[in-house]
């Protein structure tokens, strides 16, 4: 067991000394735990290394917000034990972390296993959604589903103690760390740099998951260029303990056979995994001239602020309605609201909001505030914090235009905050804002 520092991870050792290392990585919400059925049988050849994510597990709370930031702390922890190569298998966010290794640090991974993983998991939206959520009603919520994600029905029913043993996990994670692990699964987007990952790679897939389907998978087979497929079948999400032999079978097979350093990978050869014929790739629709002459690096910033702060879901569908006449409009907004006053540093982005709430309610911009109160759910302020900018706002603005803002207020919070499971879907036209 390790001292953890905030530029490391808290992890663990198992197996021979002198045996060539393999990381585990976990999923969010999960412990080094999960991968306790596996251990017996890689530490006959390997020397394993497990980690928890910040806050998981009772490890410090130094929250990171990208799968990078996980990627350059595990190197870090890595450096402090003197370790330079290393296979890495992980599962989820610890797929996504594996990926980053690859691409930052090629020289070091020597082979890569990704389980219930994707190029771009679910949408960025999905992911800040769950954060507002956890802001105003903690993890219990999140941690009562997790189940149904994790585990086929069947598995569920079956096993009542480790379906427990999942809630508990989920439940007494940090709030904040899981938030920020959110925002890192936000962010996480690498389907135009698969092609740079140059080690043998297994991606292996439950038949059953809805977290990240078995098309997910063969987006990463198609992309990476030494990949191969393992679909296992009765398993959802969490794949290596619904399917411990399974998942720890084509592990063994996969890093013996690809390990690319021959004078520190295990000696015994195993069938190879037949590969899986890449996907057509689809040709992305190219722009104009004229439109391509706009994608200044403002309007490139802008356009990444406006989605990180007003959700994929509003931006897409503010651009598909544009047309000859308002699409002008549309990029000037990106690019002056968005690309140079929303980029600013000098002051934080729930600031920002504080003060775009207090502008729309003095002008009475009712459809701009459902907006921007959901904006500023996902810039970081809570319900009770709204409530007071707007009681703030009802003394220097007036009783009226503060009535009016607690109504819409109250909707959007009331939306926003409902766990997933009980929402109501959003309007197909409801208007939109900027």
């Amino acid at each position: 067991m390790s001292d953890t520092t905030a530029k490391t991870l808290q992890h663990r050792l198992d197996g021979p000394e002198r045996a060539p290392l393999l990381v585990l990585g976990p999923a969010l919400g999960t412990t080094w735990h999960m991968w306790d059925r596996q251990i017996p049988e890689l530490t006959r050849n390997w020397r394993v290394l497990r980690f928890d994510l910040p806050g998981h597990g009772g490890s410090p709370a130094y929250s990171a917000d990208s799968a990078d930031a996980y990627a350059e702390r595990l190197l870090a922890t890595l450096d402090q034990l003197g370790i330079e190569r290393f296979g890495y298998a992980g599962c989820s966010l610890g797929g996504a972390i594996g990926i980053q290794l690859a691409l930052r640090a090629p020289q070091r991974v020597t082979s890569l296993a990704l389980i219930s993983s994707s190029p771009r998991f679910a949408t960025a939206d999905s992911w800040r959604q769950r954060g507002v959520v956890i802001r105003t009603n903690g993890l219990d919520p999140i941690a009562r589903t997790t189940p149904d994600r994790w585990f086929t029905p069947g598995f569920a029913a079956a096993q009542p103690a480790i379906v427990e043993w999942a809630v508990q996990m989920v439940r007494t994670t940090d709030p904040g760390c899981y938030i920020a692990a959110c925002e890192a699964l936000a962010s996480f987007d690498v389907k135009t740099s698969l092609d740079r990952i140059g080690v043998g790679t297994l991606v292996v897939a439950g038949a059953e998951d809805q977290v990240t389907p078995p098309a997910e998978a063969r987006a990463l087979v198609a992309g990476i260029p030494d990949a191969r497929l393992a679909i296992v079948p009765g398993a959802s999400h969490l794949t290596p303990v619904e399917q411990p032999g399974a998942v720890t079978d084509l592990l063994i097979r996969h890093f013996t056979t690809t390990w690319q350093d021959s004078a520190a990978g295990p000696p015994a050869p195993a069938p190879v995994i037949s590969p899986v014929p890449p996907q057509a790739s689809a040709v992305a629709e190219l722009e104009s001239g004229a439109a391509a002459a706009l994608r200044t690096d403002a309007y490139d910033a802008g356009m990444k602020v406006r989605r990180e702060v007003l959700g994929d879901a509003h931006v897409d569908r503010s651009l598909e309605r544009a047309d000859d006449f308002t699409e002008d409009f549309q990029n000037f907004v990106t690019r002056y609201a968005w690309g140079e006053v929303w980029t600013r540093t000098g002051v934080d982005r729930r600031t920002r909001s504080v003060i775009t709430l207090t502008a729309l309610v003095a002008r009475g911009h009712l459809e701009e505030l459902a907006f921007h109160i959901r904006a500023a759910l996902r810039n970081g302020l809570t319900p009770a914090e709204i409530k007071e900018v707007l009681l703030q706002i009802a003394v220097y603005c007036g009783v009226p235009a503060a009535n009016s803002a607690f109504a819409v207020a109250q909707r959007v919070i009331r939306e926003e905050t409902t766990p997933e499971d009980h929402r109501q879907p959003p309007e197909e036209n409801a208007p939109h804002g900027n």
